[in-house]
């Protein structure tokens, strides 16, 4: 593997594919949130301006004039760097980079509101107009169970303020999160705090709980007990459903999610949104456990491939073989699966 003259953090979103990525911060400030891995083994610390202009000039030098359209700020939140550091470095990844016409990051609300509005709307005029946000739920007892060190109200406020200083806001919204206790709260509030806001994007992710964080520990424990695959729908159905008065475009977009065909643009799409939901649940069960697996195996992206008799019959032969090899234990298949997604 070649080595680049330039650093890489781990992880990027997905829609920042061909995006330039520049690290700002090492590893995430707060590192704590039960359901996530990303950044146990990373010890977090701040990168210095001299060092991250090096980066830059070194990524300018390696793609040779490449025109880059979109950049992403890693790790975890850059938000967390001294306002007059960030600009800086804006101002300076505008100069090697002048096509660059969105640059985004991730945020933390904690760290978000410790700035000014005025801070926020510098940041936004330097170039950085693009804000991912780690919501995954507006329930407070979801995320106080999931010890994400922000309350709804902190969601609220951090998102008011990038969207009142001119960014576009994307909110990651993590189904069963909630586990089979806190479902219907999860989906309920967190569908109140989004209508507060009204994103420009609601990305919907599918829980799958990883080896060696805290949530696998809840599960271990008997604190936390994961939902059926109908049951997960069930959920997002709620949630579309109390969506209301928002502009956002909503979309399922990730492999561990099930229903890939689910995106749309608020409120025009809603009806479409929710017969999707239902197309699934309405599913005779044998289908809905065909499709599942099918899906969870890689082999259906969205429900209309089983209109194709061939490849039905081949995921069929798969679906079986595992079903006997492994009786009763369907959703324990699912719930392995949905967690070696990256």
């Amino acid at each position: 593997m070649e080595t680049l003259p330039f650093e890489l953090g781990p992880i990027r979103p997905v829609d920042e594919a061909d995006s330039l990525l520049i690290r700002t911060t090492r590893g995430c400030p707060w590192n704590k949130c039960e359901f996530c891995v990303n950044y146990k083994t990373m010890r977090y610390s701040r990168r210095s301006v001299e060092d991250i202009k090096k980066d830059i000039m070194a990524a300018a030098e390696y793609y040779g004039g490449h025109p880059f359209h979109s950049c992403f700020l890693q790790d975890g939140d850059s938000f967390i760097m001294k306002t007059g550091e960030l600009l800086e470095i804006l101002g300076f990844l505008k100069q090697h980079f002048p096509s660059l016409k969105r640059v985004s990051s991730y945020g933390r609300s904690q760290t978000m509101i410790r700035k000014s509005p005025g801070e926020i709307k510098a940041i936004c005029d330097a170039g950085l107009n693009l804000l991912y946000c780690g919501m995954e739920s507006g329930a407070d007892t979801v995320l106080k169970k999931i010890k994400k060190g922000v309350t709804s109200a902190d969601h609220i406020k951090a998102a008011q303020m990038a969207r009142q200083a001119g960014m576009e806001i994307s909110q990651f919204i993590i189904l069963g999160l909630g586990g089979k206790a806190l479902w219907q709260e999860h989906a309920l509030e967190t569908a109140r705090v989004l209508n507060q806001i009204n994103p420009d994007f609601i990305r919907v992710l599918t829980i799958g709980v990883k080896k060696g964080s805290g949530l696998e520990k809840q599960l271990r424990e008997g604190k936390f007990q994961l939902q059926t695959e109908k049951n997960l729908i069930e959920e997002q159905r709620l949630l579309i459903d109390r969506l209301d008065g928002i502009t956002s475009y909503y979309v399922n977009h990730h492999g561990v999610d099930l229903l890939m065909e689910a995106r749309g643009q608020l409120p025009a799409d809603k009806p479409k949104l929710l017969a999707i939901m239902d197309r699934y649940l309405s599913m005779p069960q044998e289908d809905r456990i065909h499709y599942t697996l099918g899906k969870r195996l890689g082999y259906y992206r969205q429900m209309d491939d089983m209109q194709d008799a061939n490849r039905k019959l081949f995921v069929q032969g798969k679906v079986s073989e595992i079903l006997n090899a492994y009786p009763g234990q369907f959703d324990e298949i699912c719930h392995q699966l949905r967690a070696q997604v990256v």
